[in-house]
């Protein structure tokens, strides 16, 4: 009879790379072998022999025998090496097995086929296993799958193609309890509450569960993590700019009862997203695509309607937009359907933009389809590639209702980037998405895409006499600044132009939020000479109307007699803001205290109200709030110390953010070292763990 099951939890853990997550429970990846021993009160007698059956779902929907034999590679098998009183049973699980929390027994079988035995309700997680060859998430980079399944710290690139800037966020993808709530994200999707045995049969498929995590990240049509909002105010619940990390929002879904998070932005999306894809065991990394396009009529092209005064009109129904930035993430995965020479990046997007299968979710669609224009492939394609490839149009609509077209030099899909795997630094992935502007292959891709290579080429094949373009230093929010717009004139003959200089106020995802500054003057421009004009923009001009996002758009109109078109420059500034300081003196070791000291000083002319600190970090603490007392005065700096026992050892990043009234979405980052402590009877003897 049996005395106990010991799963092994520990050493099955550790050489499955799951000890992050847990080292009481066992947690397993498919296709790779782990162990439990059985102690008996004696041996086993004769003929009789044990048997395993595993049990998948809340009511066991799923049952699966474990063969004693090694069979086929597509099922569970176990051999067993006895001595008196203990048996070691190895567990072989196949590399297309279904992921999930399964519920093991062993059972003691008489000759004649009865249960003389049973030890049942024990349980064990599987996840899916990029170091196992037959696995289709198998990726054969040691160093990448340390960066895209292991690590618990990332890098978001955010801002403009030509100010790029970048935010730390925590995964925290082995932080507690994050591993049973991605399985409580898979548990809750439509497909799952319409038909749980179904579902739970597809999850060996990382496609299949891929795009139920897309669905679910977003709220829109289901029991979904997040609720995105583009705009204040966002009094009832979190700004989307205020989260650091993962693990704070997933908590707080499942908390309230699976009910969505209150606020999500396409960054916060995609980062939760790579939070439960690495968890689950596929490798994922977030990737920025800067002048974004969201195509919405799928024409391949971006139109924008603007009134004589250079204002946007708002058309009835869905609108084309170009993002400053927008983030989706890659995972990993080899595809039986694609043909050969797809790698096996996959994108998928959860922001909620578009139906895909009636569904608001995005992929996963292959990079490589994108880059060859092969648009039919699943999934998505035509999206995902008109928002790298799309051309910008803008239209001038004038009071009898006519239209002007106006030349813009833009170009979507700029900056593609994501973190490097060797260190803090940003790789550039663009090529991976598009052949190099202009050349010979981009024009074959966009013929295979469906499009007029005439249409793509003639805005920029001839160039006209004037040529627009603005120039401005890095301006720092709460200051003062000067644009300079400069028309130049590559023709014989003078020029006489009219220019008009706006600037707006935007956000991130190019919502109007109102003027600053508006300048229209005549100019003279010789021949082959450049004229230069200034606008001056007033912090008390932007201060009212500028967004969390902190952007200035500018827009340069030139109209000149003579000159088959218009011509509109356009740009985006982002103002700059300033750091929040981070001291973590001393050195640092697990489960004894730690003091950081933070500080922020106020760079604007005006008092700050309301200063709120929020400090987290993998493995060092869980999101913590501190409100500052009473105004911050200009120039006044405010000082906070956070006291911590770190969780776990290892290199870990300590991420800060200070919000206010008039200044969001303030960061600070730093690295703290926490070490293993030692002791013996001659020294305390530290070292790296």
């Amino acid at each position: 009879a049996f005395d106990d099951v010991d799963l092994r939890s520990r050493e099955n853990n550790s050489a499955h790379r799951t000890r992050e997550i847990d080292q009481k429970r066992l947690i397993v990846r498919r296709g790779q072998p782990f162990s439990i021993t059985v102690q008996c009160n004696g041996s086993l007698p004769p003929k009789h022999h044990l048997d395993l059956v595993l049990h998948l779902g809340k009511r066991d929907e799923v049952e699966i025998k474990v063969q004693k034999v090694h069979g086929a590679g597509d099922k569970w098998w176990f051999n067993q090496q006895g001595a008196q009183d203990e048996m070691l049973l190895t567990l072989h699980s196949p590399a297309d097995a279904i992921i999930g929390q399964y519920s093991l027994a062993v059972l003691l079988m008489s000759p004649d086929g009865r249960v003389l035995e049973k030890k049942d309700k024990m349980s064990f997680h599987l996840l899916y296993n990029p170091w196992c060859k037959d696995d289709v998430v198998y990726l054969p980079d040691e160093t990448q799958l340390q960066e895209y399944i292991m690590n618990e710290e990332g890098i978001i690139y955010m801002g403009t193609w030509e100010y790029i800037k970048s935010i730390h966020w925590n995964y925290g993808q082995f932080e507690d309890y994050v591993m049973d709530i991605c399985f409580e994200v898979l548990n809750n999707s439509n497909d799952a509450l319409r038909d749980s045995q179904m579902d739970i049969e597809q999850r060996f498929d990382p496609v299949y569960v891929s795009r139920i995590i897309t669905a679910m990240v977003n709220s829109n049509d289901d029991r979904g993590v997040l609720t995105g909002r583009w705009t204040e105010p966002y009094s009832d619940g979190v700004a989307p700019y205020r989260w650091t990390g993962s693990a704070p929002i997933l908590r707080q879904w499942s908390k309230a009862g699976v009910r969505a998070v209150k606020y999500g932005q396409c960054w916060v999306f995609a980062a939760v997203a790579c939070t439960v894809l690495r968890c689950l065991g596929i490798p994922t990394r977030l990737i920025t695509n800067f002048s974004s396009a969201h195509d919405v009529d799928g024409n391949l092209s971006i139109d924008f309607l603007l009134d004589e005064n250079l204002q946007p009109l708002e058309s009835r129904g869905g609108r084309d937009s170009s993002w400053n930035f927008h983030c989706w993430v890659e995972s990993w995965m080899r595809r039986d359907d694609l043909p050969k020479g797809n790698d096996g990046w996959q994108v998928l997007d959860p922001t909620p933009q578009e139906l895909s299968d009636g569904v608001f979710c995005c992929g996963p669609c292959p990079v490589t389809a994108v880059r060859e224009g092969n648009l039919g492939v699943k999934y998505d394609a035509p999206f995902v590639f008109a928002e790298v490839n799309a051309d910008i149009i803008h239209w001038i609509v004038q009071r009898n209702g006519q239209r002007r077209k106006v030349l813009d030099q833009t170009t979507v899909g700029r900056n593609i980037s994501t973190k490097s795997v060797y260190g803090d630094f940003r790789d550039d992935v663009t090529v991976q998405y598009k052949y190099p502007e202009g050349s010979k292959k981009e024009r074959e891709v966009y013929e295979k895409a469906g499009r007029r290579v005439t249409d793509v080429l003639s805005d920029s094949s001839e160039p006209g006499r004037l040529q627009l373009s603005i120039k401005h230093a890095k301006p720092v929010f709460g200051t003062d600044f000067d644009v300079i717009i400069e028309v130049k004139n590559e023709g014989d003959q003078d020029a006489h132009v009219q220019l008009t200089m706006l600037a707006t106020a935007v956000t991130y995802s190019s919502l109007y939020r109102g003027n600053c500054q508006k300048q229209t003057t005549t100019v003279m421009v010789p021949a082959h000479k450049a004229q230069q004009e200034v606008l001056r923009l007033r912090y008390d001009d932007y201060a009212q109307c500028v967004s969390d996002d902190h952007l200035i758009r500018v827009k340069a109109f030139v109209e000149a007699p003579g000159e088959n078109e218009p011509l509109l420059t356009v740009t985006d500034i982002p103002l700059s803001r300033p750091d929040v300081f981070i001291q973590v003196p001393g050195k640092a070791f697990v489960r004894e205290q730690v003091k950081a000291s933070i500080s922020f000083t106020n760079p604007l002319p005006v008092p700050l109200k309301g200063g709120v600190f929020t400090v987290e970090g993998a493995g060092l603490l869980s999101s913590t709030k501190i409100h500052v007392s009473g105004d911050i005065s200009p120039g006044q700096t405010v000082s906070i110390v956070v006291s911590f026992s770190p969780m776990r050892t290892g290199v870990r990043k300590l991420l800060v953010d200070f919000d206010s009234d008039r200044l969001k979405d303030v960061k600070g980052v730093t690295t703290v070292v926490v070490r293993k402590k030692y002791r013996n009877i001659f020294a305390e003897i530290t070292e790296f763990y």
